[in-house]
């Protein structure tokens, strides 16, 4: 079979791999699509070295069809059609004896702690997957890993009907958290300048508006009467825009931080203690959140087909991961596994 092989420096290799077979408490599944998120392009760019092994097959947003179960599975059988919770974790530490396992202290992330989706046949372990129902095809089957990132942000954030929120960035996973939250009835403003991403958000049915051409804390404020947002996501990873975070809230509102910013930024401080507001870090997900990812893609509610912008084959994802560092027209690649 064929896979996709990450070796550093931004370089990658298509080439023969040898199937692994499911041992116990594993399955084998026929990889049918795998998205090209952020955390592949931070290791594209090298940023994660220090975790992957090379040669690594990466990607974790995947669809499929179950191939084999190895011993001690139940529940599962070949031909099932399937999405996959990439966590693997160890079930000992205080976070996973406290219920959370899905920020494990020893969490192992496969596609990049472990190879990923990234191949024709890719084995796992059993507890990681979901069923896809028939009415979903398997293209929107590989969205459900991020759309399930965006319930977990809405989720955390605590959205409610008729509330105000604001997403500070509108890159895949920004344009899925407004979609999100205005399926629970809120409100919705994207905020995003690059004008390809504000014509497909526009096109989705969410309001956004460019940074440089709004007086984003006046607009907020004479939308709500100037109480300010319910709850802002910031989602862009921009120093400029944890700085915005602050200043748009009301009285006790919710900030959710879901962007990965690796380094130190300034925060109003002040702005928290006067206002009294709350700041929630979103990290991945649990499995309710991809159940309710799934529950939504179903309903056709979402309009997901605007957010795939083009299916590749395994070779072409080292021209993917190029077309996106370039920043042109592009919102989500999709490679075409099988």
């Amino acid at each position: 079979m064929q896979a996709a092989f990450y070796h550093g420096n931004r370089s990658i290799t298509v080439g023969e791999c040898t199937p692994v077979p499911p041992g116990p408490g594993q399955v084998q599944m026929r990889v049918s699509h795998c998205g090209i998120c952020g955390t592949d392009v931070h290791i594209y760019h090298g940023n994660m070295d220090h975790r992957v092994k090379f040669p690594q097959i990466i990607g974790h947003e995947s669809s499929g069809v179950i191939e084999q179960v190895g011993e001690g599975v139940t529940g599962w059988k070949a031909g099932d059609r399937v999405t996959v919770r990439p966590l693997d974790y160890c079930g000992e530490c205080p976070a996973c004896k406290n219920g959370h396992s899905h920020i494990c202290m020893k969490l192992k992330f496969i596609g990049i702690d472990s190879p990923g989706a990234m191949q024709g046949l890719w084995t796992f372990p059993a507890h990681t997957l979901h069923r896809l129902p028939e009415n979903l095809s398997l293209e929107q089957g590989a969205l459900i890993e991020p759309i399930a990132v965006a319930c977990h942000d809405v989720r955390m954030g605590e959205v409610r009907s008729g509330e105000y929120a604001v997403v500070l960035g509108g890159g895949p996973i920004g344009l899925l958290v407004g979609l999100v939250a205005k399926s629970k009835g809120a409100r919705v403003l994207v905020v995003e300048p690059n004008p390809y991403r504000i014509q497909l958000a526009r096109k989705m049915g969410l309001n956004v508006v460019s940074p440089g051409e709004t007086d984003l804390v006046e607009m907020v404020n004479n939308e709500t009467g100037g109480a300010g947002a319910d709850v802002v996501f910031e989602v862009s990873g921009a120093g400029v825009a944890v700085e915005t975070m602050t200043k748009l809230p009301r009285v006790r509102g919710r900030m959710v931080m879901v962007a990965i910013h690796p380094q130190p930024r300034p925060v109003d401080l002040f702005r928290f203690f006067w206002r009294e507001l709350k700041l929630v870090g979103a990290r991945v997900y649990e499995p309710e959140d991809f159940e309710e990812a799934i529950a939504l893609a179903a309903s056709g509610t979402m309009p997901l087909d605007p957010v795939i912008t083009k299916v590749v084959p395994l070779e072409g994802l080292l021209p993917g991961f190029q077309e996106i560092d370039a920043g042109g027209d592009v919102m989500k690649i999709l490679v075409r596994c099988s």
